[in-house]
């Protein structure tokens, strides 16, 4: 999928970018790979993709990794973290998307937890 729709969408917008970046330290200390880091006109950008087809453990993986991804905003490392849900099989993806984690996670607000449409639009556009 990150080959398929993601990266056509970022060379559209003009964005460079690398893939399988490791980009630091998931809580608790284990090395944080992420599927892309994108960069236009300064900015960085990181990007982690989720796929769910048929209903799994992907949803409670979601938290998780707002939370690293937001540790690599705070960081100054980044200037902004994308979460891409695609497939499916997801049951919360409208409650990920609609920005009521925000409610439960500290510094949720720092990442932008996308649906897969949406994030392929906004990176055609350059407007990430």
């Amino acid at each position: 999928m990150l080959e398929a729709m993601v990266l056509p969408a970022l060379e559209q917008g003009g964005y460079e970018y690398k893939t399988q970046v490791v980009v630091g330290k998931r809580l608790g200390g284990s090395k944080h790979k992420v599927d892309a880091v994108a960069e236009k006109g300064g900015e960085r950008i990181i990007i982690s993709l989720k796929w769910q087809q048929v209903g799994g453990t992907a949803e409670q993986k979601v938290p998780f990794e707002v939370m690293c991804l937001a540790g690599e905003v705070k960081s100054k490392a980044f200037d902004k973290a994308y979460l891409v849900l695609g497939g499916e099989g997801w049951t919360l993806r409208n409650f990920y998307t609609s920005g009521e984690l925000v409610k439960h996670l500290i510094d949720a607000a720092l990442v932008n937890v996308v649906k897969l449409e949406g994030f392929v639009a906004l990176a055609n556009k350059g407007k990430l």
